[in-house]
């Protein structure tokens, strides 16, 4: 018993000099979040293995504008929304002979055009995500290597006539491994369809509008951003990107959120939930690393110099023509879609979004991403906001 007690005695001295260690580490240049404007949003979900952050940020977004208008909480099906999308996409794809492409990824008028369309449902409506091939989360890697040679193979055959049997064939794999979507269900003691369902839901579909800012098109007009995911070709709204800005400001502190498309390709879009627009040349000097060593490094040590900087790493001031020259070059892809719904400041008084991510609570601040205004502006492709959110006088001018 002694000889325990001392081992004990050890073990607890020796975790006190790791804590005092582990202390003394702690980079005082982390930032520190203060809320600035936070609106209400639904529990933090995860898209797991599969390309739907489409699904989960729009289907997130609309469960913020039912909160907003009602102060309901729904949990809308994304596997609903990815199967009839899937099944649009891939009939597009044929129609145009495999030119557009069948994949994953989608953007924020998917879940629009099939509410719109086909309904909504709420979560449990449907088999809950994965669990069709036995999995607990979704798992779309199987899935898509059993259905996309399947479309490119009915898209690109030498076929002079198609028959029905195809889409029949399409169907039952969305259905082995999504769930058969309902055509009736019942939510909280009511009977529904999918389309009553998003009738009863107290939106307006009308006043979801896309926001883009880009110069290789007319500024206060629309037009189709250029990615293959916006496969449905739908319209934007083009203006300057200060107004861009304005907009996003103007619908969080009003008590609106955002879908946000945009780039997280790049170093300062950390997996510890920071988006941050490095000045990389700033950084080499600060760090004292000449461009040819910081070209040497790998990622991991690039990373480790800009977390040391923390709150003190400088970041580019973006320009239109920036936005411009990284959409044309390549540098900014559409990657991903998240939610955002706040506006935070750290201990030096610099505002970032807050953003609700789709992968579980992960990162430092358990599935929230916080985004300086800088990298919001610099790596937007385009976003979806209720156009009652919309400044005014931008409105007028949109004519919306």
């Amino acid at each position: 018993m002694k000889h325990l007690l001392t081992l004990a005695l050890a073990a607890v001295v020796v975790a006190g000099a790791h804590a005092e260690e582990k202390k003394d580490s702690v980079n005082k240049n982390k930032p520190v979040f203060t809320v600035v404007k936070e609106n209400k949003i639904t529990s933090i979900k995860d898209q797991s293995r599969s390309g739907t952050c489409w699904a989960y940020s729009t289907l997130s977004f609309f469960e913020s504008e039912i909160l907003r208008n009602t102060g309901k909480t729904y949990d809308l099906c994304e596997n609903f929304v990815a199967s009839k999308t899937y099944m649009d996409r891939a009939i597009a794809a044929v129609r145009m002979h495999g030119d557009i492409s069948f994949s994953q990824g989608g953007s924020s008028y998917d879940p629009l055009y099939c509410a719109i369309n086909y309904g909504l449902c709420p979560e449990n409506a449907m088999p809950a995500p994965g669990t069709p091939q036995g999995d607990s989360l979704n798992n779309f890697n199987e899935f898509f290597s059993v259905m996309t040679p399947y479309v490119e193979g009915i898209a690109k055959s030498n076929a002079k006539k198609l028959t029905p049997a195809w889409k029949k064939g399409l169907q039952g794999i969305l259905d082995a491994y999504l769930g058969e979507c309902p055509k009736e269900f019942t939510y909280e003691g009511k009977k529904y369809t999918p389309q009553s369902f998003a009738q009863s839901l107290g939106l307006n579909w009308d006043d979801y509008v896309s926001i883009s800012s880009f110069t290789h098109h007319p500024f206060w007009k629309t037009f189709v951003v250029e990615v293959q995911d916006n496969w449905r070709w739908k319209p934007s709204y083009n203006v300057p990107m200060d107004d861009m800005m304005r907009i996003i400001d103007n619908a969080i502190n009003e008590g609106y959120t955002i879908m946000w498309g945009g780039d997280v390709s790049e170093d300062g879009f950390t997996r510890k939930g920071l988006g941050i627009a490095y000045d990389t040349k700033k950084v080499q000097n600060m760090a004292g690393s000449d461009a040819a060593r910081w070209l040497k490094l790998t990622t991991a040590q690039k990373n480790e110099k800009f977390d040391s900087l923390g709150v003190n790493a400088p970041e580019i001031v973006p320009t239109q023509e920036m936005r411009q020259q990284a959409y044309d070059n390549w540098e900014t892809t559409d990657d991903h879609g998240m939610h955002i719904y706040g506006i935070a400041k750290d201990q030096n008084g610099k505002e970032y979004y807050m953003v609700k991510n789709s992968w579980g609570e992960f990162g430092d601040y358990k599935g929230t991403w916080y985004m300086t205004k800088a990298f919001v502006a610099y790596k937007t492709m385009d976003f979806m906001v209720n156009k009652n959110a919309i400044p005014k006088d931008i409105r007028k001018k949109l004519g919306i």
